[in-house]
């Protein structure tokens, strides 16, 4: 009897192919080699021919995906915008007398949005792009109209009655804080989150109040 015939079949059975990856799947693989691109080169720098590289696929596979480097921006400003709305989205479930104290609580939550070194440096990379470039100039202000939008409905809810004008001057100004954290997360990272996130709560009270 011969070697080959003492051989198991199971020997000789081709391997099974991997799962083929969904179509968001393989989107979220461009995104996040875009990501490390950018960490690297910025999105000025980061070419498609390197986000494909990155990515492991052909550049022709990526332009499947994302028509150019602002339709991948306008994938990642829409995905921050989308955790965002969910957020609010669980605010518009509490009760108006628990509203402020809700929101206070979720300090923590803001912090790690927006005081992550990554995140950060992701977020300044768009808004450098969105500087020299109109079109990433629309995507970035549209999304802010959206966020402006969801943060004067909290406004309304904590200040019934309230001059529109004022309502949107105190939106801005904490705007401002928490857009100023990307830039404090990058120069200086090791702050005391605990003893800022306290201090933050006194003065988010004065900010949601409006007297």
């Amino acid at each position: 009897m011969t070697s080959t015939a003492l051989k198991s079949p199971l020997n000789t059975t081709p391997p099974l192919p991997r799962a083929r990856q969904s179509r968001e799947e393989r989107r979220q693989q461009i995104l996040d080699a875009t990501l490390r691109c950018v960490r690297r080169s910025g999105f000025h720098g980061a070419s498609m021919a390197d986000i494909a590289a990155e990515a492991k696929m052909s550049v022709g596979v990526i332009y499947r995906y994302f028509a150019n480097k602002e339709a991948i921006i306008e994938a990642i400003v829409a995905s921050d915008l989308a955790e965002m709305r969910a957020k609010f989205a669980e605010w518009d479930e509490t009760p108006d007398d628990q509203l402020l104290d809700t929101l206070l609580n979720t300090i923590d939550f803001a912090l790690d949005h927006k005081y992550g070194p990554d995140k950060s440096a992701l977020a300044l990379e768009v808004l450098a792009e969105a500087a020299r470039n109109p079109r990433v100039a629309a995507i970035v202000q549209a999304a802010d109209v959206q966020e402006r939008e969801l943060g004067r409905s909290l406004c309304d809810r904590l200040n019934p009655g309230c001059d529109r004008r004022r309502l949107d001057a105190r939106g801005e100004i904490i705007s401002m804080l928490f857009d100023g954290m990307m830039i404090r997360a990058i120069t200086h990272p090791d702050i005391d989150r605990e003893a800022l996130a306290n201090d933050l709560r006194e003065v988010m009270q004065v900010l949601f109040i409006i007297k």
